[in-house]
């Protein structure tokens, strides 16, 4: 039951503090829950398919309105609640860990706020990325918005790739 509660809380502030630039959560969790429902398809549970895939097509006609320049922003209320939903179909899938690699992107983007807030509590000031979550370093360091979005999206592509091929295995 713990874990559960540590899953479900995690994931969603994972989640939300990765929505901060135009398009990256739609995107991102577009991926994610099309990678858990052909997850769910090979597991024969169609049900959890189904939500899957009519979350992807959601999150896609939201992304035509949420790209940049964005005219309709998701907020917490979105960014929690696909990320709750990410960890409850993770945990009716049996398949918890393998969030962890289908979600690498808002993974490393809780690790580098973990690690910026602890990195300038200990050195009293000092910080080790220009700005967190990460994706705001990159954009600080001369990316623009959309190569830092699209690099993203790619890397959460090959990482819910990986973790298909995983679970076909």
């Amino acid at each position: 039951m713990l874990f559960v509660l540590f899953w479900l809380v995690g994931f969603s502030n994972a989640v939300n503090l990765t929505d901060g630039l135009d398009g990256l959560v739609s995107g991102l969790s577009s991926i994610a829950f099309a990678a858990f429902g052909v997850i769910a398809i090979v597991q024969n549970q169609f049900e959890v398919a189904l939500f899957c895939f009519a979350v992807v097509g959601g999150m896609l006609g939201f992304l035509l309105f949420n790209k940049n320049p964005a005219k309709i922003f998701m907020g917490d209320t979105g960014s929690l609640a696909l990320g709750g939903a990410l960890a409850a179909v993770s945990i009716l899938l049996k398949q918890e860990w393998l969030l962890l690699l289908i979600g690498i992107v808002f993974v490393v983007e809780t690790a580098s706020v973990i690690l910026q807030v602890s990195y300038f509590k200990l050195t009293h000031g000092k910080r080790l990325f220009r700005m967190t979550p990460i994706h705001h370093h990159f954009e600080l360091g001369g990316w623009n918005e959309w190569r830092v979005v699209l690099t993203f999206w790619g890397v959460g592509l090959l990482a819910a790739v990986a973790a298909i091929l995983m679970v076909q295995l």
